[in-house]
């Protein structure tokens, strides 16, 4: 089937495809005669693999070792859960951070009075210099 026909089924867009390909995160498809890649079930299968990864919010790199972790008959499951722990550690840590934000803006809006008059603490919060310690 052609690009098009693979996008529709699997839902990632031709652009991406090609993306994918160039960046090596799925091998060269065969091609037609007149140049078209031609994409059969096995790359298919691997294109739903990358979908449900990144919808899983796994990044290029990790997928890429769940792939070749996948496509590897002598693979350790270890090796996949050393993966997918990580996964959700960062995960966890980018809950918290969200969660901190979420607390914060809400705090200050409840702080601001929402009228007429020009002082707002959102945009005093907003505006303060802060100090970076690196």
């Amino acid at each position: 089937m052609n690009i098009g026909e693979a996008a529709r089924q699997t839902g990632i867009s031709a652009k991406m495809i090609r993306y994918y390909e160039d960046i090596g995160l799925i091998h060269p498809v065969h091609r037609s005669d007149s140049g078209y890649r031609q994409y059969a079930e096995k790359d298919l299968h691997a294109l739903h693999f990358i979908r449900r990864s990144r919808d899983l919010g796994f990044s290029i790199a990790q997928i890429q070792e769940l792939l070749a972790l996948w496509n590897d008959q002598r693979r350790a499951s270890a090796d996949v859960k050393q993966i997918t722990q990580q996964h959700i550690k960062a995960l966890q840590t980018k809950i918290r951070q969200l969660q901190a934000m979420v607390d914060t803006l809400q705090h200050l809006n409840r702080h601001c009075s929402g009228d007429q008059r020009p002082n707002c603490p959102i945009l005093e919060d907003l505006g303060q210099i802060t100090h970076c310690s690196d």
